[in-house]
């Protein structure tokens, strides 16, 4: 079937169908159902667990568990909505369907797309084939974050690499969040100062928001973390414990350098789930194709996007997920009721950066890079204030409140959920 194309008689049909049943989906399924309780909703979405993401960083750096992060996904699905436990194929917007992976079409008056992003792993040269061992570690991984732990407890001297790829990326700031953690847990175990330790970034900026960066400059300065800019990683010998990084020059020129490593903490290049790049809903670079303010499809009026997916300019964060759930939510009802849409997005994400264990550089922003502080301090300056709410409170704002279409009846600032 094409992506035009679909069943002259569709096998289901509900007011609202959500693609996708992580974080922004289970917020937007809830909170229309308390709004509203007599909505029509299904929510589509294959995976039968459900995790607290931005608790990876801490279960890589020994404070959280995994379990802790994890939970039943069929237990989420807020009552009164449809769970579709299958994978979305294709879209046939000008039909108003979608097409499972089972061949089922799902009709819709309105579709919400908030599948997240894919970690395009295969982009690495045989990273699979050693992560979770040979010291190839990712935070970004399930079935590895655990094994950084490891990493990080038993290096007892010699080379850390730590990369970051191309953005965008979820949560930009969680690859240099683990580099902190982990050269201050050898810090305190004397080990540092015979290790080398290496932040590898693809980019030429540490952090995109240059309200933060110097506290950020700061750390890297402390802990003698070596900043290497314009260095990509391509590909990965683990057996051999080495890694291949693309260069470029001040002058443009690229070149490929082999390292040598201990450890090596790999975060992946992302983009766009395969089915949503595919499809006539993405823009030229793959991603959803939304109003920045709106949400709203630019193309398709019937369609909105919300969290990771959408082509917006701010950071990709759970913080930024939870900020969009009700202005989608708002301008899904608007729709609905023919009424104009005036819930209007400002670009807010925020970053808790974790530079030691017990302080956070707590980073609020809109479009633009605009800072926004929730609280009356100096949120540049690295708080235990920041590393209470990262470590306590916000997961359990997050399961309590969030994902039962609570926490979004709070004021704009303070945000209280960030990622």
């Amino acid at each position: 079937m094409t992506q035009t194309q679909a069943s002259t008689t569709p096998d289901l049909h509900f007011t609202i169908v959500i693609v996708g049943g992580g974080s922004a989906g289970i917020a937007l399924a809830a909170r229309l159902l308390r709004v509203r309780p007599t909505l029509d909703i299904a929510i589509i979405d294959p995976a039968t667990t459900h995790a607290y993401q931005p608790g990876w960083t801490l279960v890589g750096a020994g404070v959280m568990k995994l379990r802790d992060t994890l939970d039943q996904e069929g237990g989420l699905i807020p009552a009164g909505s449809k769970w579709l436990r299958a994978a979305v194929t294709s879209f046939q917007p000008e039909a108003n369907t979608v097409t499972l992976d089972d061949g089922r079409t799902v009709a819709y008056n309105r579709l919400i797309v908030c599948p997240g992003l894919q970690l395009d792993w295969d982009k690495i040269k045989g990273v699979r084939e050693t992560l979770g061992r040979n010291g190839v570690c990712s935070n970004y991984s399930r079935e590895t974050v655990e094994y950084t732990w490891t990493c990080i407890q038993s290096l007892a001297g010699g080379t850390a690499l730590f990369t970051q790829p191309p953005v965008p990326i979820k949560c930009a700031g969680a690859p240099q969040k683990i580099a902190y953690l982990a050269s201050d847990h050898w810090r305190k175990k004397g080990t540092l100062s015979r290790t080398s330790v290496d932040f590898c970034v693809a980019g030429d900026v540490l952090f995109g928001t240059a309200y933060y960066r110097p506290p950020l400059h700061d750390a890297i300065d402390y802990y003698g973390i070596n900043l290497r800019y314009k260095t990509n990683l391509i590909a990965v010998d683990g057996p051999a414990r080495k890694a291949t990084f693309s260069v470029t020059a001040p002058d443009g020129t690229v070149t490929e350098e082999v390292r040598s490593f201990d450890m090596l903490h790999v975060t992946p290049p992302q983009s766009a789930p395969d089915f949503v790049k595919q499809s006539p809903l993405a823009d030229a670079t793959g991603w959803l194709d939304v109003n920045p303010a709106t949400l709203q499809h630019s193309r398709f009026p019937f369609i909105f996007g919300a969290g990771d997916v959408i082509n917006t300019s701010n950071s990709k964060t759970l913080a930024a997920a939870r900020a969009q759930v009700p202005i989608v939510c708002a301008n899904i009802l608007a729709s609905l009721d023919g009424k104009p849409l005036n819930g209007h997005y400002d670009g807010y994400a925020a970053c808790p950066l974790t530079v030691s264990y017990g302080r956070v550089v707590l980073a609020e922003f809109l479009y633009g890079g605009k800072p926004a502080p929730s609280f009356p301090y100096d949120q540049r300056k690295p708080s235990r204030f920041a590393w209470f709410l990262k470590t306590k409170v916000f997961p359990r704002v997050y399961w309590d409140m969030m994902l039962k279409g609570r926490d979004i009846d709070l004021p704009h600032h303070p945000n209280w959920i960030t990622d």
